[in-house]
Parts: structure tokens; sequence; C-alpha cells
């Protein structure tokens, strides 16, 4: 993919990807054109999703009716007055977060990613949940939709296969799908009997309603909160590691991370109203969003014939857009491999193209998430830098998966500041 990126430049061209032939899609004018200009005409129905939808269903993460119910729901729980409501208990979390992470890593180094995970967790729970499981059985189920989701790797690595014939990593699928079920269909149930009348989303779900006006079902609530687990487990545990790992090999970037923490919690737990505050730790934030974007590689098929960028586009053909080589275009980011988070500073972003920039896509699929994470992970870093130094090991590249995991271990040493 990257060599392909490299060779076009932005062009539109086609990959030879055995029989599965799509077209790679990464010009922010092309990327408006797929996803807002004819947005009805390309849509999520390919192969890929079909695999990926045995995990996550057809509400949020698929298409049509399901989807658009699931999306208006999800979009209001996780509104702006929402965030400002949940935002002392947010930041609360990660102020617990970050203590039951230094006492562990006293011991000894930690692996980043695990931690960076279990952090995630004591976050997301009291918002996904509202707590209705503990924080062990939280874990445990982000680690069964983590298995189950790289089960589905070679799934969607070639969507031609039927399901019939078996590959690698059909039964870890089965294994992983069924403890899901078994953890997560009793709390719905639960949920349902007592009244879901709280502000977390698996209550916004059991509330809410689809296209026929009936309540949803709990299957599609299920399948529903473990699409939001990929959003916002592993693809926000990762991006924060790979925070760590960038920090590491740029201290005087992580310096002026910890002079902002230092100035603006001045010394006290985080808190919502930091938020704003923290410009420069947002713009670490967004570059490495930049750089390893977790949705690297999202198809699209054509639903009528069109041409993008110049290229004829056959009803029935798959795109493949790629935010992980669009914020590499040398056009629209000079010097693209290097890590600057200046190119995020208000005037850069004015000048730049809207979809030169699209970690969290674009259009009427765009993750309703992001503000939420935004507010995650500028308190994760500050909080952290603020009270620990912190030093990684490991200098990882990203290796192939569904989202961008390091392809070695990368471990944390915190040490309280001041000793």
């Amino acid at each position: 993919m990257e060599e392909a990126g490299r060779q076009a430049q932005g062009a539109v061209i086609g990959l030879g990807l055995g029989p599965f032939k799509p077209l790679l899609v990464t010009h922010p004018e092309h990327l408006r054109h797929v996803l807002r200009d004819r947005a009805d005409n390309y849509v999520r129905g390919t192969a890929m999703w079909a695999a990926l939808g045995r995990l996550t269903g057809q509400g949020i993460a698929g298409e049509g009716e399901g989807w658009l119910a699931s999306r208006d729901i999800l979009r209001g729980a996780l509104s702006g007055p929402y965030l400002r409501q949940a935002g002392e208990g947010i930041a609360a979390s990660v102020a617990q977060a970050v203590d039951e992470l230094a006492d562990r890593a006293q011991r000894q180094p930690v692996d980043a990613v695990v931690e960076m995970t279990r952090l995630v967790h004591r976050v997301i729970n009291p918002v996904f949940f509202g707590s209705r499981i503990d924080s062990h059985q939280c874990d445990r189920l982000g680690g069964e939709v983590a298995t189950a989701l790289g089960a589905l790797l070679w799934r969607m690595a070639m969507p031609f296969v039927p399901l019939r014939v078996p590959m690698p990593g059909d039964r870890a699928f089965l294994r992983a799908s069924r403890a899901i079920d078994r953890t997560l269909l009793p709390v719905i149930d639960r949920a349902r009997r007592e009244g879901a009348d709280g502000p977390d989303l698996m209550s916004a779900l059991l509330r809410g309603r689809g296209h026929d006006g009936r309540l949803l079902s709990d299957r599609h609530v299920g399948q529903d909160v473990v699409a939001l687990f990929v959003a916002g487990s592993e693809s926000s545990a990762l991006t924060l590691t790979w925070a760590w790992v960038l920090l590491a090999r740029h201290p005087d970037v992580a310096a002026r991370v910890r002079e902002e923490a230092d100035r603006v919690l001045a010394g006290g737990p985080p808190r919502p109203e930091h938020v704003r505050k923290l410009v420069f730790t947002q713009q670490v934030m967004a570059e490495v969003m930049r750089l390893y974007s977790m949705a690297w590689a999202v198809p699209r098929v054509a639903r009528e014939d069109d041409v993008v960028g110049g290229v004829p586009v056959p009803a029935g053909g798959t795109l493949v857009l790629s935010p992980y080589l669009t914020h590499r275009l040398p056009e629209f980011w000079p010097d693209p491999l290097r890590f600057d988070p200046g190119r995020f500073e208000r005037e850069a972003v004015r000048e730049r193209h809207p979809l030169a920039y699209l970690p969290f896509g674009d259009g009427a699929h765009q993750c309703v998430g992001q503000a939420f994470f935004a507010m995650e992970s500028a308190l994760v870093l500050a909080t952290v830098l603020s009270r620990y130094d912190i030093r990684p090991t490991g200098d990882p590249r990203p290796r192939l998966a569904v989202a961008l995991p390091p392809d070695g271990r990368v471990t944390l040493t915190m040490t309280p500041r001041g000793r």
C-alpha cells in the first residue's frame, strides 16, 4: 500500500490483490467526490464489511436503516452537551486510571499496549455501560473483541473466499464471539428490565428506536456496543501507544507537552475545562493520528457507474480509501514523515484542504466519538506527564492488522517527577 501510494502521488490507480482489484483513492478532491458529492453512490456494501459485520452487525458499523438509527442515537448521546455533563466523570476516570497504571509501573516496566488498553477501558466503562460491568469484565470483554477482530483479518483481506471454506482465524472468531455474547447479552437484558434511564451509551441504545418505531433489539444493541469497543478501545489504546513512541523520539515535543500540562493542571487533578487549554497537547495527538491513522484502509462500493479522478468506476466496483496514505501526500504535508505538531496550528489547518486530514473519516459515516477521544487523549497525556517522567523503550513500525499495532513490544517506565 505504501509503495502504491508513493507511485500514485494522489492519482487513482488500481491495486492488484490477486483476484481482488480495487481502485486506490487518496487525493482530497477525489475523497470529496466519494464521501460528500456522490456519497449516495458509494456504500459499505463490500465483502470486507460483510466479514466485519459478523462481529459488529448492521447498526453503527453497517449501512442502511439500521445504521441510520444507530448513528442518530449515538450522535445525540455523544453530543457536546453530553460531554459537558459527563466531563467531570471522564476526568475523574482518567485520574484514577493513571494512578492504577503508575502503581503497576512502579514494580517493573509495563507493556504500553496492554496498559493503554486498560486505561481506556477505565475511562469508557462508565460512558459505554454506566459501569454495569466491573473493570475486570470490561478488560475481558475488550480482550475478546480484540481477538475476534484480529481473527477476521484473513476474511477481510480475502473477501472473495466463501464462508463455507475454512480459513485461519475462523475457530478463534467463533470462540471469541460466543464469549462476547455470554458477557454482553445478560447485561443488556438486565439493563432493559431495570430501566435504561442513564446517560450512558448502552442506555441510549436501549431507549432508541429504529425506522419502524420499535425499540432496537438486544442483538442490535450488543453489536453496536462491540462496534464502539472496536473504535473506542483498541483504536484509542493504539493511538496513545504511538503517542508515547513519538514523544520518546522527540523529547523537545514531550517537554512542551509537560510544560503545558504543568501550567494548565497546576499540580491538581485533570478537569474537563482543562481540555480547551491543552492546545499544544491536542496538536500533538492530531499529528500522531496523521502518521498512524487507525482506519488505514476503508473500502466503498459504487452503486452506479461513475468517474473518479478521470478513472472510470463501474457499478459494483470497489474503491479503497486510505487516510494513512492521504496523510502522507507531499502536496498537502511537506516532508510528510516528519513529526511536527505545528501542522495543526489554527492558521495551518485553515489553509489546508479540509479532506487532507481524516483520521475519523468524513461524510455521513464520520466517527461519532471524535470529540470524546479528543477529551480523553488530551487529559491522559497531560495527567501522565504532569506527574511522571515516562520512558518508553522500543522503536517499532506499524504491523499489518485491522488497525495499526506496533510490530514489537513497547514498554513504559514511569517515575514520579522529582525523584
